[in-house]
């Protein structure tokens, strides 16, 4: 038996809870991790809260991350002891997930942690911290530099945004980051942002084009915000879009794509082939200040995840949260 938060539904309703698991109820994978460290996403708050059906399956341990030391394993890729990261791949989902001491999955969707990362840093950069690197990533495959302009960072102040300006800044990169919370600023400009823009500017309905403000984009908003951003590209931007906060809908134009030559580039982080997974991770592992990293990460015990999730789907989270389990 070991500790981990279940999540049922049933005729009683759904709820999640802190509960006892039995190890011959996981479900079948060709690895067991013992699980060291996860992280609140925005997809485990749903999960948590029900709020939307992100869960398919019951009962259903949440955590679309962790970070841990191979126990067993029958795959020829890993061995007992080596330390290992999972991102995606519906864990959390449709596989149980991270929010556990233990888990059994796919070592085809492990990932070997990059030397000099520790788990608990692993899990602060965590799948918004991976899914922002994936972003940047996109930008630099399609020819963004820093020297073609600004970027903008949509959602700044949450996981995704906040690696990201740390990431972005780092590169070089003059970032101008959007928020709701103007209380962020200061944390923002800590991280490297030298320009912070209220949100307002960007969630309201806009015009097809705008004027031209800055040379790419990460936007993990969607709707109106990243119409928005969209339209005030430069000539030949580029921006990735990576999340959906503000809503599915993209209310835009073909202007910014036919008048200016701008690229929307999506970015998917739960099935992303394996060699672009180990790219970011040796990317992350390398290219973001650590002591950023520290400066935007708080650490909660597995318990607290039942009081964090609706936190996070609120917007009241800052940067990251590491679950020690």
């Amino acid at each position: 038996m070991f500790k981990a938060i279940r999540i049922d539904k049933d005729d009683n309703g759904y709820r999640a809870a802190l509960t006892d698991f039995d190890e011959k109820d996981l479900m079948d994978g060709d690895v067991t991790v013992a699980v060291s460290h996860s992280t609140v996403n925005y997809k485990d708050g749903l999960a948590i809260t029900g709020k939307s059906p992100v869960v398919r399956r019951f009962p259903m341990i949440p955590g679309i991350d962790f970070a841990g030391v191979v126990e067993a394993s029958s795959h020829a890729g890993f061995k007992p002891g080596d330390k290992v990261i999972l991102n995606g791949w519906g864990v959390g989902e449709t596989h149980l997930g991270g929010f556990a001491q233990k888990a059994r999955v796919k070592g085809d969707w492990l990932v070997p942690a990059p030397d000099g990362l520790s788990a608990a840093e692993a899990m602060a950069v965590g799948t918004a911290g991976y899914t922002a690197m994936l972003s940047v990533m996109a930008l630099e495959r399609q020819g963004a530099s820093p020297t073609q302009g600004p970027v903008i960072v949509t959602g700044a102040a949450g996981g995704v945004g906040s690696v990201a300006v740390a990431l972005l800044a780092k590169l070089g990169w003059r970032v101008m980051a959007s928020t709701g919370r103007a209380s962020e600023a200061d944390y923002l400009k800590a991280l490297g942002a030298h320009e912070i823009i209220d949100r307002n500017e960007l969630s309201a309905p806009g015009r097809p084009l705008g004027k031209e403000r800055w040379a790419a984009g990460v936007d993990s908003v969607g709707s109106h915000t990243l119409a928005n951003v969209l339209a005030q590209t430069k000539y030949g931007g580029v921006v990735a879009a990576c999340g959906l906060a503000q809503g599915m809908d993209l209310p835009t134009s073909v202007a910014p794509f036919i008048l200016r030559g701008v690229s929307l580039i999506g970015i998917d982080s739960v099935m992303a082939p394996q060699a672009l997974r180990r790219e970011a991770w040796a990317r992350i592992a390398r290219d973001l200040d650590r002591a950023k990293l520290k400066s935007m990460t708080q650490t909660i015990k597995l318990a607290d995840t039942l009081r964090v999730a609706p936190d996070i789907l609120a917007g009241k989270v800052r940067g990251r949260i590491v679950v020690e389990i």
